[in-house]
């Protein structure tokens, strides 16, 4: 396998990036990114002398450098994550999202149709034969539960719930799941898609809800909470979300879409009130009940309400589930990073926040 992670110098990605170099399969692992303000390379120090391990800093809105990469290194495999992915930032700044999320799939889409299913192509998965044992291709596409909308109180996403997404977000990524849909329909390109609900944990850029309560409460400094606090979201930790990925990229059935959830429904204000109090309990001389802090402030337009996944599809046929609880996980998301704030400086430098 010669692996191909878009986006992995960002917070899922490098996290998947050390969850899968030292697998037997995995021969290159080639990282693309961009390096923008939420990829860093400190992310991936302690695998960037790895031999298996090549970095590329390309954008995907380049289409010649997205083709030479994966032709160069006669990719078999791609996990595409790099995306624009702040709701709030695409609700100043659409355009952005639009050439990334959409464009950018399109672009490494064409990529991997040239060099995989072209009759014209040089490459060496081509010239195998793509439905040859030796030469197996995939290509996952990994996508967002905010495809869907809004759920009411009660009830889940499925694979077959409508798309109807209601920020340029959530829009850009319906968008890109749609061409990965349509290239495996028209054009036989063997695709494989992973739709996830909120994910938390280490080397999350800080401006994700749960590091930036944490920064907040560190700095003694107000925390927000939009609207009443009673969105409710989905919670799965990074680190289980990466043996989903592996598992859908490896086993997956092709053609198909998987929802990856962390069985963690938790309203935003409750998420909050954990964090301070873990807060309060591992920094006690912080002072004070962190709680005091929470700072109530104007809803986001196009705040859906809540968001809960039905996993049963990838338990079923892959036997995945997720191994944390969710107060475990945050205890841990914590931990990382009152043990890491020189990463969190470090990376700050590079933010307009």
């Amino acid at each position: 396998m010669k692996l191909l992670i878009t986006g992995g110098a960002g917070f899922i990605g490098s996290n998947l990036i050390h969850h899968v170099i030292e697998r037997p399969e995995v021969e290159k692992l080639v990282n693309l990114d961009c390096l923008t303000y939420a990829g860093h390379l400190e992310n991936l120090k302690k695998v960037a002398k790895h031999p298996k391990y090549v970095f590329e800093k390309v954008d995907l809105r380049d289409k010649a450098a997205v083709l030479a990469v994966v032709e160069q290194h006669a990719i078999t495999h791609v996990m595409h994550l790099a995306a624009e992915s702040h709701v709030d930032r695409s609700i100043t700044g659409p355009g952005d999202f639009i050439h990334t999320n959409v464009v950018g799939t399109f672009n490494l889409l064409e990529a991997c149709r040239d060099c995989w299913l072209s009759p014209k192509s040089n490459s060496a998965v081509a010239r195998a034969g793509v439905h040859s044992p030796q030469s197996e291709v995939r290509f996952h596409h990994v996508s967002t539960d905010e495809v869907y909308g809004s759920l009411g109180a009660t009830g889940f996403f499925t694979e077959t719930t409508p798309y109807a997404p209601n920020s340029p977000y959530s829009s850009s990524k319906a968008s890109s799941d749609m061409l990965v849909r349509a290239y495996h329909h028209t054009y036989g390109l063997p695709t494989v898609i992973t739709n996830c609900s909120n994910n938390y944990g280490p080397y999350q850029f800080p401006e994700k809800l749960i590091p930036v309560v944490i920064q907040s409460i560190l700095a003694r400094k107000p925390v927000p909470v939009y609207g009443d606090g009673m969105n409710v979201r989905d919670w799965l930790y990074v680190r289980d979300h990466d043996e989903a990925l592996w598992l859908a990229l490896t086993r997956g059935k092709l053609g198909e879409t998987y929802n990856i959830g962390g069985h963690n429904e938790w309203a935003n204000l409750r998420i909050v009130q954990l964090i301070c109090d873990t807060i309060d309990e591992f920094v006690p001389k912080l002072g004070g009940n962190s709680r005091t802090l929470i700072a109530f402030v104007k809803d986001r337009p196009g705040h859906d309400r809540r968001y809960a996944i039905d996993a049963s599809k990838i338990q079923r046929e892959l036997g995945w589930t997720p191994a944390h609880k969710f107060e475990d996980g945050i205890r841990e998301t914590v931990r990382w990073y009152l043990d890491n704030q020189a990463w969190v400086k470090t990376v700050l430098k590079k933010s307009e926040f």
